[in-house]
Order: C-alpha cells, then sequence, then structure tokens
C-alpha cells in the first residue's frame, strides 16, 4: 500500500529535490498546490525548526494527512548569520531570487570572510502522533560572480567547501547527495522507517497478548 503524505510548498525546485527520495511506486505525494483553497501559514518563527513545525504541524491538522515541512536557508557568517531564516524574502516581498542575490552581493561587498552554510530542517507532523524532526548542513563560501545553472535561490553564489563547483554546478543527483536537504531527506527517511518499524512491533504485541 502506497503510502501518502504533502510537501508543505509550491516552490518547484523544492519539489524536485523531495520527489527524488520518494519513488512513486511507494508513495503518493501531493504539494500545497494540490490545496489552492488553503491560505500560507506565515513563518513567524526565529528559528529554521520553529518555522518547518510550524507549517508542517498547522496544516496537517486542518488536512488530517502526514505533512513534510522545511524550512531552509543560507547563513553568512560575516552578516552574522544573516539571512537566516529570512532567506527566501531577503529583498522584501514578493519573493525573487534575483532579488534577494543582489541584496546579498552587496552586503558581502566589503567583507573578507565569506564562509557560510546552508541548513535544511524537516518536520514531518502526522495527526495524533509526535512530529519527526532532521537536519541537514553544508558549508561553503559566497562567490562575487554566479556559476552553474542547474539550481535556484543562491545556489549559483555558494562554492561548496569541499568541492570546486557551486551548488549550481551539480548534477540533480549530485546535489541531492551533497546539499543541506539532502541530507536532511536522507535522515528523515531514517526516522521514518524506524517510526514504521515501531508500530508494526506494536501491532504484533497487540495481536499476541504481549
Amino acid at each position: 500500500m502506497k503510502k501518502e503524505f504533502i510537501i508543505a510548498t509550491t516552490n518547484p525546485g523544492k519539489t524536485r529535490e523531495f520527489k527524488a527520495y520518494f519513488p512513486e511506486s511507494d508513495y503518493i505525494i501531493k504539494t500545497m498546490a494540490d490545496f489552492p483553497e488553503l491560505e500560507d501559514v506565515e513563518e513567524t518563527g526565529e528559528t529554521f525548526e520553529e518555522n518547518a513545525r510550524l507549517k508542517a504541524e498547522t496544516i496537517a491538522a486542518i488536512l488530517q494527512k502526514p505533512v513534510l515541512a522545511d524550512d531552509s536557508g543560507l547563513c553568512v557568517y560575516a552578516l552574522n548569520k544573516a539571512p537566516g531564516v529570512y532567506s527566501a524574502r531577503y529583498a522584501g516581498e514578493p519573493r525573487n531570487d534575483e532579488a534577494n542575490n543582489k541584496k546579498l552581493l552587496r552586503a558581502m561587498k566589503d567583507e573578507k570572510v565569506t564562509l557560510a552554510y546552508y541548513q535544511t530542517v524537516l518536520v514531518l507532523a502526522t495527526p495524533g502522533e509526535e512530529s519527526l524532526v532532521s537536519e541537514g548542513k553544508v558549508f561553503g563560501y559566497i562567490l562575487p560572480e554566479p556559476r552553474g545553472t542547474n539550481g535556484f535561490a543562491y545556489d549559483p553564489y555558494f562554492l561548496l567547501k569541499d568541492d570546486d563547483r557551486t551548488m549550481a554546478e551539480l548534477t540533480t543527483e549530485e546535489k541531492n547527495a551533497f546539499s543541506h536537504r539532502g541530507k536532511a531527506l536522507i535522515q528523515m527517511l531514517a526516522l521514518m522507517e524506524a517510526k514504521q518499524k515501531e508500530k508494526e512491533q506494536e501491532g504484533n504485541k497487540d495481536e499476541t497478548g504481549e
């Protein structure tokens, strides 16, 4: 039987990355684009986990279905870890990658320390159950010029610390393996598997009367 859950995003880039980990043979995946009647959940949290939890648990309560939400961002040490939770709307609303990147480059113009990291926190909320939380980070440097086209957000300016390529120069498969979101998804899959085994063991105990 296929497992069904909803990814709390309308971002096509994120959707592609998520779906790469959940084969159609095993999962029925929907996104917020399938629920246009729902209003966006305002991200009022001060941390990535708070925002991811807020989105996942709010939507799961409304739809009464499992919801996987993430909050991700770029944290630049020279900018006191900004843009952080404001990464998607760094240059204001409406959200725009080009405007965000321009603001980042202006802020970094006179900075000599360019070390930064991408961070993702995932929360899987299932009605009536405790939410699962996973996290992933990847470190790198901010470049003054973009490189690569296979990415979104700050990817063309993010040079991987242990590679001579930006995030936008990786193939989709490489990005899934190396990225902050990929690491968080791998960890989440392990948590989901452990949770499923726990349920099966509890079910077996009930059947045997233990």
